[in-house]
């Protein structure tokens, strides 16, 4: 098979729709610990600076930019008997876990009273982490190259299943962890306590798992030729001005992303302070939230589009998240105001994952019907690097942000920037939304011969 012929896929299985989702469960775990606890973990825990913290997490999202794109293009360009996705995966992973279990251990192998080697740990280990992370882009290749269009939103929502369960536990895990962790590492460095060891350690070897089995159990992708080189293709993919619009669109709305999800754990223990009732409950409500909406994104995909649907998306966000100042009002109880966030936080975010999934893989394959050529790889790579330059900037504001002077409200103190991070994220959101009414294009006139919408 050459470039010029496009490849046709057969409509799928719910087994296969199944083994593509399963090893998005543990990089979300990985990932969703790494976006979302690392912050609280290193500065409340490990008391570096916030605005240090936040520089080290800011590198590694510059590390994973070259890393993606250059794992996606060489994917793309480089075929093997294994096929082209596979050998990276089984090579990869294992390099991916490790780094993990370390970083969230660093206990293990360096003295954490010395701040400066701890945040040294951090710069280092977050980049290898980050690296093979990579995985996960040229896995999510396979979404083009392995489904039709009217099945990706299905395996894009069982993806995302498999990634909000991920998420879940990881929010789960920190809800219900971290928090008693923080006081235990303050009162003794050098503690790891059980639970903890062997939940980090189980997290870092359920990706090796996955990847492993979907290597044996999925087909190789079907073999063609690539005869363009990574300038060659670079040129072929800036050529297509919706790609290049949709890629800077994500890059502007990740400045607000980014911090959401890194600043959401800290929020809950310093603006809100739940005791651990309170955790259990929210960590459940959580888990529904993301069952729920994912079915009502996938639905409004279906009758209305993309395009209105992630406008929908941006609309709620910009409407809900500047309810974190109403930390600054005392309260008898949070427990209300919390599960409502929390619940709020599922909606906007899981919307938002779940359309990234599905547009960039149908602008890829709006390129291949134009031009014969299945890039599935470089697409998916390409935005990789502006995304993550815009998700460094956002966790150096945060950083920024989380050092502000502090502020007292009733009987709790902490710094003003646990709750303005929402409503500076609201405004980044609504730059988004401005663009993306604009300029953007998600759906496409051959989607309607086969979905028939």
């Amino acid at each position: 098979m050459t470039q010029d012929e496009i490849i046709q896929r057969e409509k799928s299985t719910t087994k296969k729709f199944l083994l593509f989702a399963m090893p998005k469960y543990g990089t979300s775990v990985m990932m969703g610990f790494a976006d979302v606890a690392l912050l609280t973990l290193y500065t409340l825990a490990y008391q570096i600076t916030p605005f240090l913290v936040g520089f080290a997490l800011a590198m590694g999202k510059l590390t994973i930019a070259a890393s993606q794109f250059f794992f996606g293009w060489i994917s793309d360009a480089k075929y093997t008997r294994w096929g082209r996705r596979k050998p990276y995966m089984v090579l990869m992973t294992p390099i991916l876990g490790l780094s993990f279990i370390f970083l969230l251990m660093p206990g293990l192998l360096i003295d954490i009273t010395d701040l400066t080697v701890v945040f040294i740990w951090l710069l280092v280990v977050y980049q290898i982490f980050n690296i093979t992370y990579a995985v996960t882009t040229i896995y999510g290749a396979w979404l083009v190259e392995q489904f039709r269009v009217d099945d990706r939103p299905k395996a894009a929502q069982f993806e995302q299943t498999f990634a909000f369960f991920g998420t879940a536990t990881m929010a789960v895990f920190s809800m219900l962890v971290v928090p008693s962790l923080i006081d235990k590492i303050k009162a003794d460095p050098s503690i790891i306590p059980p639970d903890y060891f062997y939940s980090v350690m189980i997290f870092g070897l359920i990706p090796i798992i996955c990847y492993i089995l979907v290597s044996i159990l999925i087909p190789k992708e079907p073999p063609f030729k690539i005869e363009l080189t990574v300038v060659q293709y670079l040129k072929v993919v800036i050529k297509n001005k919706n790609f290049l619009l949709v890629t800077l669109m994500i890059g502007i709305a990740s400045l607000a992303w980014t911090q959401v999800g890194s600043a959401i754990l800290a929020f809950l223990i310093e603006g809100i302070h739940f005791d651990e009732t309170s955790y259990i409950i929210t960590a459940v409500i959580f888990i529904l939230g993301i069952l729920i909406f994912l079915y009502i994104w996938r639905k409004l995909i279906s009758k209305i589009g993309k395009k209105r649907s992630l406008l929908y998306d941006f609309l709620a966000a910009i409407i809900f998240l500047p309810f974190t100042l109403l930390a600054l009002v005392p309260m008898e109880t949070t427990l209300i105001y919390g599960i409502l966030f929390v619940f709020g936080i599922a909606g906007v975010m899981g919307g938002w994952y779940l359309f990234q999934s599905i547009f960039i893989a149908d602008i890829s394959e709006d390129d291949e019907k134009s031009t014969g050529e299945l890039k599935a790889g470089t697409y998916k790579g390409v935005p990789s690097i502006p995304l993550n330059i815009f998700q460094a900037i956002g966790l150096l504001i945060l950083g920024g942000i989380l050092e502000l002077p502090e502020i007292t409200v009733g009987t709790s103190t902490f710094s003003i920037g646990y709750v303005l991070w929402g409503p500076i994220c609201s405004v980044i959101l609504i730059a988004a939304y401005l663009y993306s009414r604009k300029y953007i294009k998600l759906d496409f006139d051959w989607e309607k011969e086969i979905v028939g919408r």
